[in-house]
């Protein structure tokens, strides 16, 4: 049998209520009718949204709630009537004493017969995180990029057709939510002494408020069409609503896409700098989120890339690396790198060293002198496209020349002590360049 939520009729003899002399009649809520996850990634909180159709009579009816082997916060739990508001009060839920994961509902209504209600309630136990897949072009000029979602449920309950909605934002929170609902009862124990203070009970319900804010504004945003993502900002949060539904089961995770583009221009570059990365060339990939770029409509959250590439007409693709990122603002550059390759070699080598111009105190002691290097550098590309390499250079102090010939591309000195040659290669080509550097020491620096 799969784990349930039960909202079964009250047993009069377990909870001590005279029902016969109360004239309280009993009610059995049926299944959900439809259910809404929406999954914050920034705390162990979902807020859940149930529709269901009760059947009431005319006079007080009792509606027994149970959560057991679930990590629902009890104290969060909320019902209201979607239909006939002004012929039915919700009268109190009340937990009563000595009994576990249980609370009683009291529901007075004027009317008999099916009335739709929600009932909302905070639980813990999902949770979601994006990744993505890229696939570059077989000249590695734009490429498709597939985002996916991977929802995992450990809440303790099945979740059958549901609309799945996640949160960007951080939300504060006074206590977890899965501490909360591993109590043994809702407000610690049972009894008037034992009651949560009237402080804590205040900001226990602005803490459900606030959550709660946020998916009512949630609830304002249109459907999507089929196989489609709608995304929302909402305040300092962001909405990604996955449209149709899912059914997700307690210890099961489950992927869902989230969006393909099928051409995002984008920049391979490779770069050379020992001091950041060692004697090798490591591949970056770049573009813009932003509409130029065919994204830009919302902010992309933060996962895993992984890269492939097309090969030939028959699609087969070959794996180029993978990188993670966190969440990209909408017209943010980001620069993914991909790792260390092979395929693009680079060598600096020293040519000459000397040094000339010597300074000297009055008691013959050197006071300053330049130190002249002699640097070649051969870049070789032995993939068959067209690629860009940037080569980094730090010389280590500020005050120095530099005298440049051969194929540097374009240069830029980049800070103080830093210098930067960009150079683009055709396919299986070698290019080299040479750059003599003088620096000064001494009265020389001076």
């Amino acid at each position: 049998m799969t784990r349930k939520l039960i909202l079964f009729a009250t047993i009069a003899l377990l909870l001590g209520y005279d029902l016969a002399s109360a004239k309280v009649d009993l009610v059995i809520l049926p299944k959900r009718d439809t259910v809404q996850l929406t999954i914050y990634n920034s705390a162990d909180l979902t807020l859940v949204r149930e529709r269901r159709a009760l059947t009431l009579k005319s006079g007080l009816n009792s509606l027994q709630f149970s959560w057991a082997n679930t990590l629902i916060d009890p104290t969060s739990l909320d019902m209201l009537p979607s239909m006939h508001a002004d012929q039915i009060d919700i009268l109190d839920l009340t937990f009563p004493p000595r009994v576990r994961n249980l609370g009683l509902w009291h529901v007075k209504s004027r009317i008999s017969g099916k009335v739709p209600v929600e009932i909302n309630y905070l639980t813990s136990g999902l949770s979601w995180r994006a990744f993505y897949m890229g696939t570059l072009s077989t000249d590695e000029k734009v490429m498709r990029l597939q985002g996916y979602v991977r929802v995992t449920n450990n809440s303790g309950e099945d979740y059958e057709n549901a609309q799945v909605r996640m949160i960007v934002g951080k939300i504060h929170l006074i206590d977890r939510i899965v501490d909360l609902g591993r109590r043994q009862y809702p407000y610690d124990r049972p009894g008037p002494a034992a009651a949560m203070p009237k402080g804590r009970i205040a900001a226990a319900e602005e803490e459900t408020a606030e959550v709660k804010r946020a998916y009512v504004q949630a609830e304002k945003v249109a459907l999507a069409r089929p196989k489609e993502i709608k995304k929302e900002g909402l305040s300092e949060y962001f909405l990604y609503t996955i449209e149709g539904t899912e059914t997700i089961p307690h210890g099961w995770s489950k992927r869902l896409p989230s969006f393909a583009v099928d051409e995002v221009p984008v920049v391979n570059l490779y770069k050379y700098e020992e001091e950041r990365y060692g004697n090798q060339v490591v591949r970056f990939l770049s573009f813009k989120n932003d509409t130029e770029h065919n994204l830009g409509d919302t902010p992309i959250p933060g996962g895993t890339l992984k890269v492939y590439r097309t090969l030939d007409e028959s699609a087969h693709l070959s794996y180029e690396g993978q990188s993670s990122f966190k969440y990209i603002p909408v017209n943010e550059d980001v620069e993914l790198s991909l790792g260390p390759v092979a395929n693009v070699i680079l060598k600096p080598t020293l040519m000459d060293f000397k040094t000339d111009r010597y300074l000297f105190h009055d008691n013959g002691n050197i006071s300053g002198w330049d130190e002249i290097r002699t640097f070649e550098v051969e870049v070789k590309n032995t993939r068959d496209i067209p690629i860009k390499v940037e080569v980094t250079r730090n010389f280590g102090t500020s005050s120095w020349d530099l005298t440049k010939s051969g194929d540097f591309g374009t240069f830029k000195k980049v800070d103080l002590d830093t210098v930067k040659f960009t150079l683009m290669l055709n396919g299986h080509e070698i290019k080299r360049f040479t750059y003599i550097l003088t620096t000064h020491h001494g009265q020389r620096a001076d």
